[in-house]
This record gives structure tokens, C-alpha cells and sequence, in this order.
């Protein structure tokens, strides 16, 4: 068994012995110096309380990390990591294609982890391919975060996620398999289905799909929703219309279904092809809703502002960050100190809320 080495653990452990009122100047954050004066020990001793040298006696550590949480140290996560294991830091993996629904939802996740006592770590993706995720989640682990978050909404990105066989605790945010433990998610197949219902109840019969690019889950679910609602009604699905999520895409996929007078309405897979959609109707003297209505899907902030207001489907995302948050949490085993402030919330998908506006109308006749 070694012998500690440094001078100051003969010193007694009890916080009483720390050295009353040794703060720093006003408007300065506290530094290792303080920490060493607070605690009465060298500062040499602070720096291995930090890197975690084995030489220590566990009552000179004791009295080095009360000092620090006192004086609100940084790296204090650092510290706390010494006692608990814990680094109290969550990873996020953030794919490439950095539309409103994968922003919203890391911009939840921070908040809800925020809530929790942890801070995020993110690492954004330059190309979905092995060599770049890999690099990715290597920085992450590197970091020594407690558990990941995959914000990668593409098939492949979480293909080659479950190549890796990840030993960490994870939650992914949509996933390819439908009882993944580990996946959490708005409902998107069912938000399509009310998308879908809405137009038809109002007696639309020819809807057209502008569907989001492929190989997002996004896509591929709200497809499902689109067609599985339609055929319920004994109606076939239209020929669909592929965009990129953006308004660009949406403006072109509405010239394309201006050549079709028989289209009555749109279900547009994100409300900003709905915007791009509405700009070509306007352009071409097709009234919304009068001549043709358009449904979208996300409801982002501006679609209330849109001419008219945009019919949508909304996601929730500060719940999803709650529910990632919590289920990854719970993977992690929290300590009590961290459940306490952990969001409260279901941990099953979060079903989508159809939001009524104006662009959309019964159909004349």
C-alpha cells in the first residue's frame, strides 16, 4: 500500500478547519490559488485533487473539494466527478441537416438536462459516414460523458450506430426499430394520419404529398401516415413529390402540381415546403384555401404568420427533451440528487397536436 505523500494530510479533514473568509476580490471567479488558501493547503495539492493523484489522503481530497464547491470552482464538475464517478455531462450526436425539428429538440434536451444538473456536450456531424461518426462519438467518450443522446435523424446514421454496439448508456431520437428500448420520439406516422384525415374530412378526395428527403425517419414515417390514411378511406395515394425541407423545394413541388388541376390539397411533410408550396400557388392565381388547401407539419413559430395561417401538425419538443432526458437518466442511474431535478415525464413517444389555421377549406361543391 503506498503512503500519502503530501504535506497537508496530517492537517485535520473537518470543514471547520477551512480558512474563514478567504474569498476573491469581487468580480473575479474563484482560481486554484484560492481554493489552496481556503482549503490550507498548497496549491500543488489542489492540482492533484483534480487529476486525481493516488497519493492523497481521502481527508486532504475532502477538504480540497468542500473549498471548491464554497468558492464555486471551475472545473467544480470536475471535482464532483472525483467523489461520484460521475462527470454529470450528457453527449449529444447531432446529424447533419440542421433543420427546425433537430434544433428545437437539441435546444430541449439542453434545457431539460440543464434542470437535471447536467451540462451537454454536443458533436455535430460534417458527413453521415462511419469514419465521421466515429470521430465523433470518440470525442464525446473522450470527454467522459455519463450517456449519449443521438439527435441523427437519418437511417444510416443510426445504422452505423448500432455497428459500433455502444456500451453507454444512449436514447435515440427516432430509430429504425419499432420496440427500441432505447428510442424516443414524436409519433410521425400519427401526426401524418391527422394531417391526412383533416383534408379529407373537409371532402378532398385527389391530396398530394410532399414528402421530406430521403432517408430521414421523418420521411419515411409520415409516408406511411399519408398512405395508410388514404387507403383506409379507399382512396389511392397520389404519385408523391420529394423535397428538401426547405422553401425552395416546396415552390418547385408546387409548379409541378399546378399542372394538375385535379389536386384539391396539399399535406406538405414540414412547414416550410408548405410556405414554398403557398408561394407558388399565389404566383399562378391559385387561391389558399379557397382553390387549394395546404396542411404542414412541425409548426414552427412563423407558421401562424404565414398568408394565410398555416394548418399544421405540431411537435412538442420541449417533452421530447424531457422524456430523452429522463429514460436516459433512469439508463444511467442517476443518484438521487440528480432524480430529484430530473424532468418529469412519460417516457413513451409524444403524440403530435393538430393545429387549425386558415389555409385550409371544405371542398367547394
Amino acid at each position: 500500500m503506498s503512503t500519502p505523500t503530501d504535506a497537508e494530510s496530517s492537517r485535520p479533514a473537518e470543514p471547520s478547519r477551512l480558512a474563514e473568509g478567504v474569498r476573491p476580490p469581487e468580480g473575479r471567479a474563484a482560481n486554484i490559488r484560492d481554493v489552496a488558501r481556503r482549503a490550507g493547503v498548497s496549491h500543488q495539492t489542489v492540482s492533484r485533487v483534480i487529476n486525481g493523484h493516488p497519493s492523497l489522503r481521502p481527508e486532504t481530497r475532502d477538504r480540497v473539494l468542500v473549498a471548491m464547491d464554497e468558492l464555486s470552482f471551475r472545473p467544480n464538475r470536475a471535482a464532483r466527478a472525483l467523489v461520484t464517478s460521475r462527470s454529470t455531462t450528457i453527449g449529444v450526436l447531432v446529424g447533419k441537416g440542421f433543420e427546425y425539428g433537430p434544433a428545437a429538440s437539441l435546444q430541449a434536451i439542453d434545457s431539460a438536462a440543464r434542470r437535471a444538473g447536467y451540462a451537454v456536450d454536443v458533436a455535430h456531424l460534417d458527413e453521415v459516414d462511419g469514419g465521421s461518426i466515429r470521430s465523433a462519438l470518440d470525442r464525446l467518450l473522450a470527454h467522459g460523458v455519463d450517456g449519449l443522446i443521438i439527435l441523427a435523424p437519418q437511417a444510416q446514421t443510426l445504422e452505423e450506430i448500432e455497428r459500433l454496439s455502444i456500451t453507454l448508456p444512449f436514447v435515440t431520437v427516432h430509430s429504425a426499430r419499432a420496440h427500441d428500448d432505447h428510442r424516443l420520439s414524436v409519433d410521425q406516422s400519427g401526426g401524418a394520419v391527422l394531417a391526412t384525415r383533416h383534408l379529407l374530412e373537409l371532402g378532398h378526395r385527389r391530396i398530394a404529398h410532399v414528402a421530406g428527403p430521403e432517408g430521414w425517419f421523418e420521411t419515411d414515417a409520415r409516408i406511411r401516415g399519408y398512405r395508410g390514411e388514404m387507403e383506409a378511406w379507399g382512396l389511392a395515394p397520389e404519385p408523391l413529390l420529394s423535397g428538401t425541407w426547405t422553401a425552395d423545394s416546396g415552390y418547385r413541388a408546387g409548379l409541378a402540381l399546378i399542372q394538375d388541376p385535379g389536386i384539391t390539397a396539399v399535406f406538405s411533410s414540414n412547414d416550410q415546403m408548405a410556405l414554398g408550396l403557398m408561394h407558388a400557388f399565389r404566383e399562378h392565381g391559385l387561391r389558399v384555401p379557397e382553390d387549394i388547401s395546404v396542411v404542414g407539419f412541425d409548426d414552427v413559430p412563423e407558421a401562424a404568420h404565414y398568408w394565410p395561417p398555416l394548418t399544421t401538425v405540431r411537435q412538442d419538443f420541449p417533452e421530447l427533451g424531457r422524456r430523452c432526458v429522463a429514460r436516459l437518466l433512469g439508463l444511467i442511474g442517476a443518484p438521487a440528487s440528480a432524480a430529484v431535478t430530473a424532468p418529469v415525464g412519460s417516457t413513451a413517444d409524444v403524440r403530435p397536436e393538430f393545429i387549425l389555421r386558415e389555409s385550409t377549406a371544405r371542398l367547394p361543391g
